[in-house]
């Protein structure tokens, strides 16, 4: 994925700015922008010190400095390829542009380049030293220049990626700038649960550089990778060095300490560009969560006596595989001990910096925090984590389930070759991590395919661990399994399925480890540490109290499995993320919903507590939740309120408490008093909430809708407010008398209340109750009110416009109709859709006009989008119907 392309030449610098939006002035001092909740770490960062830890623990180096800090960003459209001439304003790098710990907190969109610029000063050389400029991440494609020449490029939005800019960089100020592209999920890209409209499971995109940017020195021959596997059954570390420069008159250094102490240590000739190597390991001290020991690795390159590159590394010493227990059950053995893996999966979100932990303490938190509770292991959620990250799992010592970031669904041509190149990286890049025990390929059905050739791959290309072919792709909810899937772990280590709410044991099958993927999900939401109090997603939503008592009995049943032949099981979630809200903590990592002391005591029946997890006893996790603060006190609530309590913490959870208690007319009475003190009722923030709470036509908020709507739209989106005015008209005028309409007494009302707005609703209100609600239908009247509708509303439409006409080629045969119906479904495809679908349909009308030469090309299309689908035979039939003068409509019509 990476492309180093070098001798392109200058290049053409056009008078391109960015929008005015921003001041020009990049001088301005750092802030992070107001958000509505934080983390302890947020407070800690500033421009001197965003994350100046050394990114990459494994093949560290002293010369180095960090690049970390303020640059210069600027965003353009996609079409402009040259850079900038201005830039606007100040970014904190390494966070996302999206995050609040950036300074900037905007979105990016996939039509539009992200491009930061950095002035440094050209580090000192000796003796043909080179300088690497390193980056830890960037999401999703990153082009480089230094001083207005091509550097080179890199994609893959989670692998770290390096250039040799030595021959770039000239005495005195040099610019490095680098321009992104990242679609996030409306491209070809693995992205995770990394979307632009974020809900439920989906969270806000992290575009950009997100993780550490540094230089550093090395000489002109240098190790650029280092990989090291373990043999405990032989009692050898397997070493592979690879190096970049002259091997002539060199030697390898290799030496292994223990708490400072040498153990062993080799110096054979480099001959070749790379080096493999065993060495003894003397009674191997093994690697585990009760004894995350590691060893100190020191590599050298010398020639002839003369010192050159030297790296410090470290390693540790463990073993994992499927065996047999006592009873002949496959079980996951760590060091060949069976060994539960308790796990829980953490998807690594920060509500401040997004992907991007606030600081290094930060990071390490989430693991001390989940060894503390007890787990002995983390499935890290389609997402690949900075260095450190995985530094501090091998320290800490936690077993780490990793999964590969997804393809997108839907598998768009490319995506799958781009999904194997960042397989295979991710592998190399996390090879050497004692902590990843077990690499999960796919997650539900998320962008699968190809299962039993891609397990296979990835176990031949790493021995060294388990592969979890498919996690879940057997999905229990409320007991009913979603879709049923055949051979759905072929080639995998291990059954996994996938059961929410309650755990429910995996099928046996030979040579594979039972495991539950994830289960739990329940929601427990904690006032005032609430992302999006409106949302608060969970597959169940309970009190706190009923919260730990559904969590010892998971947890009883999970023992029992365990007896029945389990060997893992992963619990949904450590930590809120967003609008999610089932983690056992907050999204700040403020409260934590059970005490930490009765979590140990629960998940001593699977781990022991033993030295390994009890850490710093000045360790603070997090205070525990109220668990009387809850909607259970929804009358004292109201009482507060009519004793005159007017705050607006206090009005929008009571409004919201009110809304769960389905208590409309105390909705109605109270959100009108929240809207009467918002001092700015038109912002985002709170025309989203308005909008929720917004039921009835007596509510304060549909005038506003009703009334203000150009303002509202212009916030919001085009045909918000319509669509909640026409919704709640639709709830109170029309839905009570759906079963026997009086058409005429109805348009009647609505018109002369509503006036436009409700005679449009109504209409289209007709069409649908003539075309699916009648019986029988009635196809004439739904051809007379399709086109009253659409006179009326094709700029907002309530219904997919390709649906509705289509049953207009169907049953119609009046060409002024048919006519009228072409004209709608071109606007359609000219504004908005593109789809197969669209383009059949649009054919079909043209072939029914008598306009065949027409509707081939456009049926074409159709069939080209279509290759490989299920239904493309239904396309190529029409096709060659409208090639021979056949019709491709019904004939009793």
């Amino acid at each position: 994925m990476k492309k180093e392309i070098v001798g392109l030449g200058i290049l053409a610098v056009v008078a391109t700015t960015c929008s005015a939006q921003y001041t020009t002035d990049t001088s301005y001092n750092y802030h992070m922008p107001p958000i509505q909740m934080q983390s302890r770490w947020a407070k800690e960062v500033s421009v001197t010190n965003a994350l100046n830890e050394y990114p990459r623990p494994q093949l560290q180096r002293k010369n180095w400095f960090s690049l970390n800090g303020l640059w210069e960003y600027c965003i353009t459209d996609s079409n402009i390829i040259s850079p900038p001439i201005k830039f606007e304003e100040n970014i904190l790098v390494p966070y996302p542009i999206e995050s609040a710990l950036s300074g900037v907190q905007k979105k990016l969109m996939p039509d539009k380049l992200l491009w930061y610029r950095k002035k440094i000063q050209r580090p000192r050389t000796n003796n043909g030293e080179r300088i690497l400029l390193n980056f830890g991440a960037v999401d999703w494609q990153a082009t480089v220049f230094i001083n207005n020449k091509y550097v080179g490029e890199h994609s893959g939005g989670y692998l770290s990626f390096s250039f040799d800019v030595t021959d770039y960089l000239k005495l005195g100020d040099n610019e490095i700038l680098v321009k992104v592209y990242d679609p996030s999920d409306k491209g070809l890209n693995p992205h995770g649960k990394q979307v632009l409209n974020p809900e439920n499971i989906y969270y806000t995109a992290s575009s950009g550089i997100w993780q550490t940017v540094w230089l550093e020195t090395v000489p002109n021959t240098y190790i650029s990778k280092l990989k090291t596997t373990p043999d405990i059954d032989k009692g050898i570390l397997n070493i592979d060095v690879s190096t970049i420069g002259n091997l002539e008159n060199t030697n390898l250094e290799i030496i292994i300490s223990e708490n400072g102490k040498v153990i062993n240590t080799t110096k054979t000739p480099m001959t070749q560009k790379n080096k493999k190597e065993s060495i003894k390991i003397p009674h191997a001290r093994l690697w585990s969560p009760d004894d995350p020991f590691l060893y100190d690795l020191s590599i050298k390159i010398l020639r002839g006596k003369k010192p050159g590159d030297e790296i410090k590394s470290y390693f540790g010493m463990r073993k994992v595989n499927i065996q047999k227990d006592e009873k002949g059950a496959d079980r996951i053995f760590l060091n060949n001990t069976y060994t539960y893996n308790l796990g829980i999966l953490d998807q690594g979100f920060w509500p401040e910096g997004l992907y991007t932990a606030p600081t290094d303490a930060a990071l390490a938190f989430d693991i001390k925090t989940i060894k503390s509770l007890g787990f002995n292991t983390i499935r890290k959620h389609i997402k690949v984590e900075p260095e450190r990250w995985y530094y501090h799992a091998d320290k800490i010592g936690i077993l780490v389930w990793q999964d590969f970031v997804n393809p997108p669904h839907g598998l768009p041509e490319g995506s799958r070759s781009i999904f194997e190149e960042e397989v295979q990286q991710t592998m190399e890049q996390l090879h050497s991590h004692p902590s990843i025990i077990t690499w999960v390929l796919f997650n539900e059905r998320w962008g699968a395919y190809d299962q039993e050739r891609l397990t296979n791959w990835i176990k031949r290309y790493d021995s060294s661990r388990i592969v979890n072919g498919h996690s879940g792709e057997l999905l229990y909810v409320d007991n009913q399994l979603r879709e049923p899937a055949s051979n759905p772990w072929i080639g995998s280590d291990m059954t996994d399925i996938h059961s929410y709410p309650n755990p429910r044991n995996a099928p046996s099958l030979p040579n594979k480890a039972k495991v539950i993927g994830e289960f739990g999900g329940i929601g427990v939401s904690v006032p005032s540490h609430e992302w999006d109090d409106m949302q608060g997603w969970g597959y169940m939503k309970v009190s706190p109290a009923d919260f730990k008592k559904q969590y010892i009995n998971m947890m009883l049943n999970l023992k029992k499995m365990e007896s029945e032949g389990l060997s893992a099981s992963i619990y949904t979630q450590p930590f809120d993320v967003e609008g999610e809200e089932n983690g056992l903590l907050t999204y700040d990592r403020e409260i934590i919903k059970i005490p930490v002391e009765e979590l140990r005591n629960i998940h001593q029946q699977f781990v022991r507590q033993t030295n390994g997890f009890i850490l710093d006893t000045n360790f603070v996790i997090a205070a525990n939740i109220n668990t009387n603060d809850n909607d259970d006190r929804y009358q004292d609530y109201i009482n507060d309120y009519v004793k005159g309590k007017r705050d607006s913490i206090f009005l929008r959870r009571l409004v919201l408490m009110s809304i769960r208690k389905k208590d409309q007319t105390n909705t109605t009475i109270i959100g009108n008093s929240y809207i009467n003190i918002l001092t700015n009722p038109f912002s985002k923030e709170n025309l989203l909430f308005i909008w929720k709470i917004t039921k009835r036509s007596n509510d304060k908020g549909f005038e506003i809708f009703r009334t203000q709507s150009q303002k509202v739209d212009s916030v919001l989106g085009e045909n918000t407010s319509i669509s909640k005015v026409k919704s709640i008209i639709d709830a109170e005028e029309i839905a009570p008398y759906r079963s026997n309409p009086d058409w005429d007494a109805i348009q009647n009302k609505i018109a002369g209340k509503y006036g436009a707005i409700g005679e449009e609703l109504v209409f289209g209100k007709q069409m649908i109750y003539y075309g699916f609600d009648a019986n029988p239908r009635d196809w004439k009247k739904y051809s007379k009110y399709y086109v009253l509708y659409f006179e009326r509303a094709l700029k907002r439409p309530e219904y997919l416009i390709n649906n509705m006409t289509w049953f207009i080629y169907e049953n119609e045969n009046d060409p002024k109709i048919l006519e009228f119906a072409l004209g709608v479904m071109k606007y359609a495809i000219e504004k908005w859709d593109k789809s197969p679908e669209s383009f059949d349909t649009y054919a079909h009308l043209l072939h029914k006009l008598n306009k065949t030469s027409e509707a081939i090309p456009w049926e074409e299309k159709a069939v080209k989008l279509k290759k490989g689908a299920p239904d493309e035979k239904l396309y190529t039939d029409a096709l060659q119907k409208m090639k021979a003068g056949l019709p491709t409509w019904p004939q009793n019509n």
